[in-house]
């Protein structure tokens, strides 16, 4: 006879026995707590101003100003923060926000293992990354969307399962954080979905499953209507199907897809660059040899890629495996060639280019706009700062593993989050190329994952078992 196992108890909020059992052992995290965000504060002193990417960065900074719907990559949420600090005009009071949102991000995952009977050594030791990997404080250092992305996500992974049953009130603010999360990065669109069908799986209440999609799709909903009465399409972005186009450029063959002749001059034309992506900026890709803005063959270039996989699901799905596994690498793949992703602070200056949308920006939004510099003495400190290689790339890989695991099973609490960490990985690669940055999104999570998944393997008494049949072998 099968049996469902129970859900994890957690303890309740009130009384005397919750306040003991939230505030025990909590001196270890204060102390990591503490000096990870000396470690802000060094970095904050450390470089002359935010770091500010072309052309990301001005898109942001633009469309706060005019709060419009951007027509190509990027939603609006992360431009609505911006907007918020408007008034103060200064991209450095960005990057000190976005340092108290990694604290903040690190804090909740804290707080949710804690909840779930973690002890406070391995409840701290899943925020370690977020907290110390420089690929995470760097982020938070730039006008960058990736940190909002991921405070929002695990914002609502930690409402939502701060109880074995979310309330209904807990269903729609994590729809609702769901929603934000989704207008900053159309990434984190598919974890609404997720999310919903854990609970009905779960078979949660009616009440509870509408309020999360209500709250969770009115938001997109409204988006939508505003990006269609600017840009004349239903959607969240313009370049769902340019991406997707790029990533088949690795793979496409027109004698096997033989597509019809408007899509046929998507087909590749001999151009080569060394990563997906690059092939949405390649001027001689097929794409861009077209009339008009890449951008505005949205829809084509998404038929051709469906078209493409649809006829070549084999050598697509050995593209994303392939890209996928440069995550796990100890030393960090150039990928693209272009990019130098490190696991350290950088020392030196880093001047801003020529461009009319700079000077706008400048003008608009922070007259003090300007390249980024290191400042002594505090860059030297910065500049001996390593972070372990085997601690980036193969522990992500052992976290996956580990919440894979755990995950296994009925109910078990790693399921959500897992499930949520592969999404967040595995989407972005899927929908246009592997990128550093676009990975780590979902490492905290995918910690979190690990953390709860060795906490039931162990109450399930599987890795006693293990052990034991090691020590008689």
């Amino acid at each position: 006879m099968l049996t469902s196992t129970p859900a994890p108890r957690t303890v309740p909020l009130g009384g005397a026995r919750a306040k003991r059992v939230l505030i025990r052992g909590h001196g270890l995290f204060a102390a990591v707590l503490a000096v990870a965000a000396a470690l802000r504060v060094l970095v904050m002193l450390g470089y002359d101003t935010a770091q500010l990417y072309w052309y990301d960065s001005f898109t942001y900074l633009d469309n706060a100003v005019h709060l419009k719907p951007d027509g190509a990559f990027h939603p609006a949420g992360y431009s609505f923060f911006l907007r918020l600090l408007w008034p103060v005009h200064s991209v450095e009071l960005v990057a000190g926000a976005q340092h108290a949102m990694g604290l903040g991000i690190a804090v909740m995952i804290y707080a949710l293992l804690r909840r779930h009977r973690l002890p406070a050594w391995g409840a701290t030791l899943a925020t370690l990354p977020v907290l110390f990997d420089p690929s995470f404080v760097r982020l938070e250092h730039a006008v960058l969307s990736d940190t909002q992305l991921i405070f929002l996500v695990v914002a609502a992974l930690t409402v939502f399962m701060w109880r074995a049953q979310p309330s209904v009130r807990t269903a729609a603010v994590a729809g609702a954080l769901l929603a934000l999360a989704g207008l900053t990065r159309t990434a984190a669109v598919p974890l609404l979905g997720l999310v919903l069908l854990h609970l009905v799986v779960r078979r949660a209440g009616v009440r509870q499953v509408a309020a999360l999609a209500l709250a969770g799709a009115l938001p997109l909903a409204a988006y939508a209507g505003w990006y269609q009465a600017h840009h004349g399409r239903f959607a969240l972005s313009g370049s769902d199907g340019v991406a997707l186009w790029a990533r088949t450029m690795t793979f496409a063959d027109c004698s096997v897809i033989r597509p019809p002749a408007d899509e046929a001059r998507l087909c590749p034309n001999g151009t080569v660059v060394d990563a997906a992506s690059e092939y949405v900026w390649a001027p001689g890709a097929s794409l861009n040899l077209l009339p008009g803005d890449r951008f505005s063959h949205n829809d084509l270039a998404r038929r051709f890629a469906l078209r493409a996989i649809a006829a070549q699901p084999l050598d697509y799905l050995r593209e994303v495996a392939h890209d996928a596994s440069l995550a796990f690498a100890v030393t960090l793949v150039r990928h693209p060639a272009r990019m130098r992703p490190a696991l350290s602070f950088p020392v030196g200056s880093w001047p801003l280019s020529s461009f009319p949308l700079i000077d706008k920006v400048r003008a608009e939004y922070d007259p003090a706009i300007r390249g980024m510099s290191s400042v002594e003495p505090y860059a030297s400190v910065l500049g001996v700062y390593r972070y372990p290689g085997l601690l980036h790339g193969p522990l992500f890989g052992v976290a996956l593993l580990l919440g894979g695991i755990g995950a296994i099973g009925r109910w078990r609490a790693a399921l959500l989050p897992w499930t949520a960490a592969a999404f967040l990985f595995l989407g972005p690669i899927a929908a246009l190329d592997f990128d550093h940055r676009y990975v780590l999104p979902a490492v905290p999570v995918a910690c979190a994952a690990a953390a709860l998944g060795l906490r039931d393997l162990a109450a399930s008494g599987l890795l006693r078992s293990f052990g034991s049949r090691r020590a008689a072998g």
